[in-house]
């Protein structure tokens, strides 16, 4: 298996397939969501066997449900497996978070209770999901918009136990932690600052907006904005303390042309050079 190189990856649109394959533009990886893809055959297969021709690709899971305290759904488990073992992805990833519930699968990720009985229950689902697809996976710290009053583990210390106690690694949202400390009013420079390095494994970075009801002073992760700029400043103090990582830039609503999606995977990649003021002033 390849890893993931230290540069920008793309989320990987149909409507941008011809433009890809055409052209071959300079993109260190791209990602796609497997669960598009848990089909017997037809052009979605072919247009991801021919994607992983060309790029080295991640697969970010988001119907696992790994916070969800049930038993992991068998049937998604070996739809997955075999894309991994077909495909060979350079990364797995999935949320903490529940999608399911009593085999009604509910197509969001809500939130997972930080408590110890939650924790033990993601350690149980990690494991089994990494034992079963024969490697190691990340887990994607969530996005907030309220705390759930049962919570009583912090955040940071909840994500870092569980991968931890699991062996696998964390895929740092920066946007989420930034929606998260405006939403619930905790500092995300600090957040941020005490993220473990040597467990990072992935970045992304997303757009967001303003709850439509002015009376909400709410954040919405909606990956239909480009990067903002105090993300890309939590971004740059990652990275600035932990080195360069693989990083996404998701954009899944409103979705631009290609040039302009690519235009912001360029600007991830300035962030990420080895002399990145050089680069930081080239792109201003």
């Amino acid at each position: 298996m390849t890893e993931l190189p230290a540069r920008a990856g793309v989320g990987f649109k149909a409507d941008h397939a011809k433009d890809i394959f055409d052209t071959s533009p300079s993109v260190g990886w791209f990602e796609i969501h497997p669960e598009n893809y848990m089909v017997a055959g037809g052009p979605r297969l072919a247009m991801l066997e021919q994607l992983c021709g060309q790029y080295l690709v991640s697969m970010h899971g988001v119907g696992l449900s790994l916070g969800g305290g049930e038993p992991l759904n068998e049937s998604h488990l070996a739809d997955l497996k075999r894309l991994v073992d077909r495909f060979d992805p350079a990364m797995v990833s999935e949320h903490i978070a529940w999608s399911s519930h009593e085999g009604l699968y509910m197509a969001d990720l809500l939130p997972t209770p930080m408590t110890k009985t939650s924790l033990d229950q993601l350690v149980a689902a990690i494991s089994r999901v990494q034992d079963y697809i024969g490697r190691r996976i990340l887990i994607e710290n969530p996005t907030s918009y309220m705390a759930l009053p049962q919570n009583s583990i912090p955040e940071l210390d909840f994500i870092t136990e569980a991968a931890r106690r699991s062996g696998c690694g964390l895929l740092m949202d920066v946007n989420n932690v930034y929606i998260s400390a405006h939403n619930l009013g905790f500092d995300s420079k600090e957040f941020i600052d005490a993220v473990p390095a040597d467990l990072v494994g992935e970045i992304h970075l997303a757009g967001h907006e303003r709850d439509a009801n002015q009376n909400d002073d709410v954040l919405i992760d909606t990956h239909s904005r480009p990067v903002s700029d105090p993300v890309w400043a939590l971004f740059d103090r990652l990275v600035g303390r932990i080195g360069p990582r693989p990083t996404l830039i998701e954009w899944d609503n409103d979705v631009p042309s290609w040039p302009v999606l690519h235009q912001e995977a360029m600007l991830a990649d300035r962030y990420l050079a080895i002399d990145r003021t050089v680069g930081l002033e080239a792109a201003s």
